[in-house]
Order: C-alpha cells, then sequence, then structure tokens
C-alpha cells in the first residue's frame, strides 16, 4: 500500500523578466551614436526599461531622445538580447537620426557618434555585439549573455 503525504509548500514565484529597448541610431556617413552611461561610466547604445503603456518603437524614441537630444525614425528590429544574470530581455532597432542636437543627460555623461571599430575598441563585447548585428543586414538577431560574456546559442 502506498501512502502519500501532502506537505504543505510555498509556491515559488515565477521570476520576472524587464524588456529594455535600445536604438542603433546609423547617420548617413555610418557613424553610430553611442553614450556613456553616468552610473557605471561604460559606453552603449542609448536605450532603457520600455513603459506598460508604450509600443517597442515608441519606446526606442523616447529612450534615444531622453539620452541623446536626437529624434529618430525607428526602421526596423534587427535583435532580441536576453541578460541571464539580471533577467533583461533588450529588443535593438535600427534608426535614422531625423533632427535635434547630441547633448548628455542625467543617465549620460557623453554623447558621441563612433566608427564600427570605435564601438568594437570602448563597449563591452555583449553590448558591441548590438550594434554590429544591426549593420550586418542578417537579423533579427538573438543572443543570450550573463552581462560579461555571450553564450553560445544551443
Amino acid at each position: 500500500m502506498l501512502l502519500y503525504m501532502s506537505q504543505s509548500q510555498e509556491a515559488t514565484p515565477a521570476p520576472l523578466h524587464s524588456v529594455s529597448v535600445a536604438g542603433v541610431v546609423v547617420r548617413e556617413d555610418g557613424r553610430l551614436l553611442a553614450i556613456r552611461r553616468a552610473d557605471n561610466g561604460t559606453w552603449e547604445l542609448p536605450g532603457g526599461i520600455l513603459e506598460l503603456n508604450e509600443t517597442p518603437e515608441a519606446g526606442v524614441a523616447r529612450e534615444v531622445w531622453e539620452e541623446t537630444g536626437i529624434h529618430v525614425e525607428v526602421d526596423q528590429l534587427t535583435g532580441v538580447y536576453k541578460n541571464t544574470t539580471r533577467g533583461i530581455v533588450a529588443l535593438v532597432f535600427r534608426c535614422k537620426p531625423s533632427g535635434g542636437t547630441e547633448r548628455t543627460s542625467s543617465e549620460s555623461t557623453a554623447v558621441s557618434w563612433l566608427t564600427p571599430d570605435e564601438v568594437s575598441e570602448r563597449m563591452a563585447e555583449v553590448y558591441a555585439v548590438r550594434l554590429l548585428d544591426a549593420l550586418d543586414g542578417n537579423g533579427p538577431h538573438v543572443r543570450s549573455h550573463d552581462g560579461k560574456q555571450l553564450i553560445p546559442a544551443g
């Protein structure tokens, strides 16, 4: 005879993810818009957390403008990136500048138009790959990283 014991177990809440958006803003001369973040000093794409009431495209346009002073036209999704350590899923879109003037914000200490080589030199690989993926025309790419290095697919 089998006896089953019922134990009261508290349900473990499902892990939560946040969704961020970022813009790969490409000028006609091929230079790419980047910011040096105020909180940690790293060079990254302009972007941030998608607000509940906005579309991803509207979120990208808002974040790029807030952090850089540049208005953009959003072209297309070029990649989906997951930070497995922090539970952040980033949607990255290629954009064209459509006005505005470069300026820093409370979230950025520098705004610069970088060449692809400068992107590779200044940014950690897990962030540089987002810009470089947007240029190759083979997206959208799907990649994961742990905050320090890319995790191979599969």
